[in-house]
This record gives C-alpha cells, sequence and structure tokens, in this order.
C-alpha cells in the first residue's frame, strides 16, 4: 500500500509492505542522501516474510514533495511510525538514514528494537564531511554541471560500478536535486555520536571496503562506541550495498530481527 503521510509542515511518500498479520516485529528501511527507497527494492523481497516492512521517501526525494518549512528527520520518522501505528520496530538504514536510525534509537529508545546500519552517518560525528568536497560541490552546483556532481559522487561512493549509466549512477542523479532543495531546511538532529555508549539493542554496522575512506574511519569508531555492536566489512561494496550486495543486506538485517526477538 503506498500513502502519503502528514508530517510536520508538510507530508512524504510511504509504502506499507510485507506481511502486516506476520509474527515478526515491523522493519522500517531509511535510505541515504545519494538515493530514495528505492534503493532498497533488490533487498525487500529477502526481509518482508514473516513482518511488516515501511518505506519511506525522506522530504525532496522520490515521490515526496520539496519542503516548503524547516523540519527534522528525527521528527519525521517518528510521524511515519506514529501513522502506521507502530510502537516498536527494527531499523535498518544507509548512510543519511543512519543517521536518522542513531537518532531514533537515542532519543526514543522505547521504539527501536535493533539496528542494522550500512555506511551510517550520525550527528555530532566530525570527520565524514570534507571542506574540499563541499567546495567541489558548490563549484558544480553553481554551473548547474549535473553530470559534474554525478561524477564526484560515483568518484567517492560508486568506486565498486563508476559507470555514468550503471544503476548507482540513476539513483544519485535522481537524488542530487534533493541536496539542494532542502538546504537550509533540514534541521540537523541533537548530536548523538556522543551518546552512541547508551544504544542498547542489537546492532550490526557493515562498511564497504570500496566506501570513501573518511566514511569506513568514522563508521569504525562508531562501532567501536556502541556497546556489542558487530562490525562488518563487505569486500565487494562502495556506499552503494543494497545495491552490490542486497542478499547479503537482507541477511545482515534478518539476523537483526533474530537477535530483537522477532
Amino acid at each position: 500500500m503506498e500513502t502519503m503521510v502528514p508530517v510536520d509542515g508538510g507530508e512524504v511518500w510511504a509504502r506499507d509492505e510485507g506481511d502486516r498479520d506476520g509474527t515478526g516485529l515491523p522493519l522500517v528501511l531509511l535510505h541515504p542522501g545519494i538515493g530514495a527507497s528505492g534503493i532498497w527494492d533488490a533487498v525487500v523481497p529477502g526481509v518482508s516474510g514473516r513482518r511488516r516492512v515501511i518505506r519511506y521517501d525522506a522530504r525532496g526525494f522520490g515521490r515526496s514533495p520539496e519542503p516548503t518549512t524547516r523540519y527534522s528527520q528525527l521528527r519525521d520518522a517518528l510521524a511515519v511510525l506514529d501513522h502506521f501505528g507502530i510502537d516498536r520496530a527494527v531499523v535498518a538504514a544507509s548512510s543519511l538514514g543512519g543517521s536518522t536510525a542513531f537518532s531514533l534509537a537515542v532519543a526514543a529508545p522505547e521504539r527501536v528494537a535493533g539496528l542494522a546500519l550500512f555506511g551510517p552517518g550520525a550527528t555530532g560525528a566530525t570527520g565524514l564531511k570534507s571542506p574540499e568536497i563541499t567546495a567541489e560541490i558548490e563549484r558544480l552546483a553553481k554551473a548547474g554541471d549535473m553530470e559534474g556532481l554525478v561524477a564526484m559522487g560515483l568518484r567517492l561512493w560508486g568506486a565498486a560500478d563508476p559507470a555514468p549509466d550503471g544503476e548507482a549512477a540513476r539513483h544519485l542523479r535522481a537524488a542530487i536535486p534533493a541536496w539542494f532543495t532542502t538546504y537550509g531546511k533540514d534541521v540537523t538532529d541533537p548530536p548523538v555520536f556522543d551518546r552512541l555508549g547508551e544504544i542498547a539493542v542489537p546492532c550490526v554496522l557493515a562498511i564497504g571496503d570500496l566506501d570513501q575512506r573518511e566514511v569506513i574511519d568514522c563508521n569504525e569508531e562508531m562501532a567501536a562506541r556502541v556497546p556489542g555492536c558487530r562490525l562488518v566489512r563487505l569486500a565487494g561494496s562502495d556506499h552503494f550495498p543494497t545495491l552490490r550486495e542486497p542478499e547479503t543486506v537482507a541477511r545482515l538485517i534478518l539476523e537483526v530481527c533474530e537477535q530483537a526477538g522477532s
């Protein structure tokens, strides 16, 4: 079922799928900033048995409208959970979505039963953003050079397949406009990097060996800070693990679901 979910000052597109009457805990999928919820398409068939699966497009991405007001990724995620009547769920998330997942686990621990994270961000983390990369994005954006932005993104995050007509390039090209339509409106949620030690649910954090070096280094530190977190290295992945190794991603998510008791 597809629907538009009301959020503070706007709405987001969401899909409710899988087995709504299943015995497993619901699973919520949060997408990265280099793609929309469709980036989970190859993973969903492997995780939707016996459980309800919710995924949505963050504001400005995919089928969700551009934001017209300032908003919070954390508050939007909570609004989606409330809309679907989900009190507690396992959360699987990639990159930008991982940052939201960490925020959920710290701010509303009663809502999160487990975490399966793939190259996640985290508010308050340092070292993830390079001033040189930020400057390059600004230069290419001012020049209106979409293909330059795609090539840059593939160089940084798509090393496993940097072809400009590949699957990663398609997702990236569709997501880039949201970087600018959400700029100044996406309010950073409170920092949680120094509070990761408070997380007390099953957690796996997977890193693509071909990902950006800054992401790998920071993700290693994140995994060390979360008590009991299992760190997994994906030899054939970059920052698009759901595209590169969907079966492995699905298996890791199901492992967390089992540990969470579902």
